[in-house]
């Protein structure tokens, strides 16, 4: 379902000298006895995980499609990144149908939270509020705010049927207010961290009220688990996709990674990437900054720096083998722009040539080291595969770095400092 193609990377790699050490690695994944090991649920969710919940998940996500206009999916973080990857990459930018999902509670900006808050006038919305917490700064005020609006929009009784939280399944502030007023819930399990949590109902409940197959994307996650908890690096892409990285940072002194895809509806998918990696990586002066763009888009401005810039980065290219969307070009009698070159021709194939004209400028021409990872279709399953594949090699990038991938002690520096600030109690 995925290849990971070296060809552009302009150097060999010795995987098997690493064979020893990704071993001990994986089997400390496995059993849960490495650094953070209190967070490696997700590693086994999509075959542990609540099947209850699960099916609870798909009723109410139901419910919602048939009785709302506008789902609010309130979160921040990997509270709202994984859901809005995995939605935009199988829906696209402009779906049909509804509800119409609309991410909330991810900034301050107040000029963003007006124009949210108006545009639900005369919607009829419902909310998934998604915080471990409850005390997210940036979630629950937008919470307040939605909270506020539906109740005097719709009454406490009826806005108690349209709120949907999931949270901890013990304790916290949005725990205590789902009680209290009855709202439907689900569970942020404790031994997994927000970026890792797609496949929890964080990222499930969004999805499936979009109309997503949630089941076919837990089993693409569940066929990745098998594959790349193999503790044999050469027959392991996730785990030499980590050591590709670490050689990338230890060896080639390269400062980042950027994510490349040829769509638009992946840009998600890539601020998803970057959450993944820049908080489980970055942390005692290490580790590669995750970057993205899009092709053939960012070309026209990044494109020059790319190829000819300092030499600081590295770039990983997504393709989808699969292309579904068929747009051929027509013929035009005058042409005038010169295009009937490429009359009759479907863009996806223009694409293609393009990649392959990026590859060759940037890795031969430029020096720049690349590799693809090439993924057969992209549907609910295979997004699934990918997402899990990514998260594989996240844990085991980190630990060759010598760091704990699912702590993020930077973050907690930045919240007291802005609590200070802001005169919060305690701080």
């Amino acid at each position: 379902m995925l290849q990971l193609d070296l060809r552009y990377l302009g150097k060999e790699i010795d995987f098997a000298s690493y064979a020893e050490k990704v071993a001990e690695i994986n089997k400390a994944i496995d059993e849960k006895t490495g650094a953070g090991n209190d967070f490696l649920g997700w590693a086994d969710y999509p075959e542990t995980y609540d099947k209850e919940e699960f099916a609870r998940i798909q009723k109410d996500a139901e419910y919602v499609r048939k009785n709302f206009d506008v789902l609010v999916v309130c979160g921040i973080g990997g509270s709202y990144l994984g859901a809005r990857a995995a939605i935009e990459a199988l829906n696209g930018l402009f779906p049909a149908g509804k509800p119409e999902i609309i991410f909330f509670g991810q900034t301050f900006s107040s000029s963003y939270t007006k124009q949210v808050l108006d545009y639900l006038e005369g919607k009829k919305f419902a909310i998934n509020v998604i915080s471990k917490s409850g005390t997210t700064t940036e979630t629950a005020v937008a919470f307040r705010l939605l909270r506020d609006k539906l109740v005097e929009k719709v009454g406490l009784e009826e806005a108690s049927k349209a709120i949907f939280a999931t949270t901890d399944k013990a304790k916290g502030a949005l725990l205590g207010l789902a009680k209290k007023y009855g709202y439907a819930r689900y569970v942020l399990p404790d031994d997994v961290g927000g970026r890792y949590s797609v496949f929890t109902a964080v990222g499930l409940f969004p999805m499936a009220v979009a109309g997503i197959d949630i089941k076919a994307f837990m089993e693409g996650a569940a066929k990745a688990r098998l594959a790349y908890k193999n503790p044999k690096v050469l027959e392991n892409d996730a785990y030499k996709y980590a050591i590709v990285r670490h050689e990338m940072w230890k060896k080639e002194k390269k400062a980042a990674e950027m994510f490349v895809t040829y769509d638009p509806k992946f840009v998600q998918l890539g601020e998803w990437w970057k959450q993944l990696f820049g908080e489980s990586e970055g942390k005692g002066h290490t580790g590669l900054l995750p970057d993205s763009a899009t092709f053939s888009t960012d070309l026209h401005s990044l494109g020059q720096f790319v190829q000819d810039g300092s030499p600081v980065l590295f770039e990983t290219i997504l393709k989808v083998k699969e292309e579904p969307a068929k747009v051929v070009i027509p013929h035009d009698e005058d042409n005038l722009d010169g295009l009937n070159y490429l009359e009759g021709k479907d863009l996806s194939f223009v694409t293609e040539k393009a990649m392959e004209g990026t590859l060759a400028a940037h890795s031969h021409t430029g020096g720049v080291p690349n590799l693809v990872i090439a993924l057969d279709r992209l549907d609910a399953e295979g997004l699934g595969y990918l997402m899990y594949f990514y998260m594989r090699t996240c844990a085991m990038s980190a630990y060759l770095n010598g760091v704990n991938p699912f702590d993020q002690p930077g973050v907690e520096i930045y919240k007291k400092n802005m609590f200070h600030l802001l005169g919060k109690p305690g701080y």
